[in-house]
Parts: structure tokens; sequence; C-alpha cells
């Protein structure tokens, strides 16, 4: 399965909070099982997205739990985009077909 992790960094955070978070950043690494297919930076630099393959949600939220003291994170469910289009299509189907 796949999700989209969204952070921003917290109301009010300090230089000094954010310079502890780049520290703690800089020693993690994802848990084993989870695949971080990509990292992105908001262009307003108040935060970012990852997109992260796991069989395992609960090691996400390993990986989440360590940077609460430094974001406000979001974790959401995907699917690809060709995955959502077909299921669309299905329920228009369904839905034509229900009288």
């Amino acid at each position: 399965m796949k999700y989209v992790i969204a952070w921003e960094d917290r109301e009010n955070t300090s230089e000094e909070l954010l310079a502890r978070g780049l520290q703690v950043f800089s020693k993690w690494s994802p848990a084993e099982g989870a695949n971080f297919l990509q990292f992105v930076g908001r262009v307003d630099a108040r935060g970012g997205f990852a997109v992260v393959e796991t069989d395992d949600v609960a090691l996400i939220a390993r990986d989440m739990a360590i940077f609460t003291a430094f974001f406000d994170m979001s974790v959401y469910p995907v699917l690809d985009v060709q995955e959502t289009a077909r299921i669309g299509g299905e329920a228009i189907k369904f839905r034509n077909g229900a009288s």
C-alpha cells in the first residue's frame, strides 16, 4: 500500500527546534519494510511530503513518532491515479446500470 505523508512546521517553531529537528533527521533512517519512494519539500519552506510504500502501516507510525516534536503530520493512504481512474469508471458504469 502507498501512503503520502505531509508535514508542516509547528506554529511558532523556534530556530533551535528547527535545528534539533534537522539533527534528528540526519541520524534517522526509515524502518526496514517502509520504502520511502520520494521526499519533496514545499517551495515556501514550511514543510514537505513523502511517498511511502509498505505492507505495515505501523512502520510509518514508528517513523513519524520520532518527528512529532518538530512537525504537524498527516498520513494519507493513496492509490496510483490509473487505479483510481479504473475504480471511478467502474463506479460510473454501476450507477448507470442501477435503475
